[in-house]
């Protein structure tokens, strides 16, 4: 690992969890009431622990957003809007993916995010990262662009020099890549002593080809939770019992295996009879607590036992997310931390 430089793990401080509040000019535009809620709910949890800074794309969507804030009775002083056009409200991969110099300061990596392979328009999305730090809302801040393709939902750090991701995701992008070359560059960009890839694993209804933070992600730097499926008859069976075996071979830096923590299986969940991706595994960490995706089934509260297994100096915090897996994405997806001393004041 770079000394330099490092990638601090998701459960290190954090100063604040940046979200983007939807509106009608996004893909919420059909059920843009019932994921208001959802973010209400999300703003809620998380100034329960940390500041919630919110881009809005105008001073109308803040007043609105403020007004519905208020209402909810959250406690303002915790949250800050900043004026910023997206096209979505997947900051997970739109967001900045942030190093830790040596110095104090902070290297924002600015990855050319393309819409999950050009699948969706992502043009404001992609310049989200400058519009940020031209406003001024981080501390002792650089920006680094890279010309490569990588959403920061498809990597998953342990903060000490492994990264964890999927092969799918990756080859998808850049299909004239071999995996040595992405493990150098992943490793050389993101201050990474090794790369753990995983080859099984996907969700239906999920078009970001199989992100690992849909599927596994550490929960210290010796343990890690992920998606299981223990139903022999769903369609996932095979591909999730497959990628269990795929974490169990895996080791830690000093050759020990990792402690796992199986997430329990949803049922099906159908929008007009597509299968949408309800994964447990896309929870969130904050300051003191994990938020876990709840999804309104009867393994919320084995996924929230798990989850208190696995992080037991933290509290759980269910939020309601079944609204957002409509739109094929689900808590972490649309929340990316700041590290402590990141946003400037």
């Amino acid at each position: 690992m770079t000394e330099q430089l490092r990638f601090p793990a998701e459960w290190e401080g954090q100063s604040a969890v940046l979200i983007a509040w939807p509106h009608a000019e996004t893909d919420w535009a059909q059920r843009l009431g019932e994921v208001e809620e959802t973010y209400i709910a999300l703003v809620a949890a998380i100034t329960r622990f940390e500041r919630a800074v919110i881009c809005v794309a105008d001073e109308d969507l803040q007043t609105y957003a403020e007004a519905r804030l208020r209402s909810a009775r959250i406690d303002m002083d915790q949250v800050r809007f900043v004026a910023a056009e997206y096209d979505d409200t997947w900051l997970r991969d739109s967001g900045p993916i942030t190093l830790r110099r040596a110095d104090g300061g902070f290297r924002l990596l600015d990855f050319r995010f393309t819409g999950w392979g050009g699948k969706f328009e992502a043009s404001r999305d992609d310049q989200l990262v400058g519009v940020l730090h031209d406003a001024g809302l981080f501390h002792d801040a650089e920006v680094q662009s890279i010309d490569f393709a990588l959403e920061g939902g498809a990597i998953d750090t342990d903060g000490a020099g492994t990264l964890l991701t999927t092969w799918q995701c990756l080859h998808e992008r850049h299909p004239q890549r071999s995996r040595e070359s992405l493990t150098t560059d992943l490793a050389t960009w993101l201050a990474q002593d090794r790369v753990l890839w995983l080859d099984h694993g996907y969700l239906e209804g999920d078009d970001t080809d199989a992100h690992v933070d849909t599927l596994a992600r550490f929960a210290g730097p010796d343990a890690i939770v992920f998606q299981s499926c223990d139903d022999p008859t769903d369609s996932h069976y095979a591909e999730l019992q497959a990628m269990g075996a795929e974490i169990a071979a895996l080791r830690q830096a000093n050759g020990q295996p990792y402690r796992l923590f199986p997430l329990p299986w949803a049922e099906p969940i159908l929008d007009e009879g597509r299968r949408l991706a309800a994964s447990y595994a896309n929870f969130l960490i904050v300051n003191g607590a994990v938020l876990m995706p709840a999804y309104g089934d009867a393994a919320d509260a084995k996924a929230q036992a798990v989850l208190a297994e696995a992080f037991p100096d933290r509290e759980i915090v269910p939020v309601p997310c079944r609204a957002l897996i409509w739109q094929n994405g689900s808590l972490h997806c649309i929340t990316m931390q700041l590290p402590a001393g990141l946003q400037a004041d």
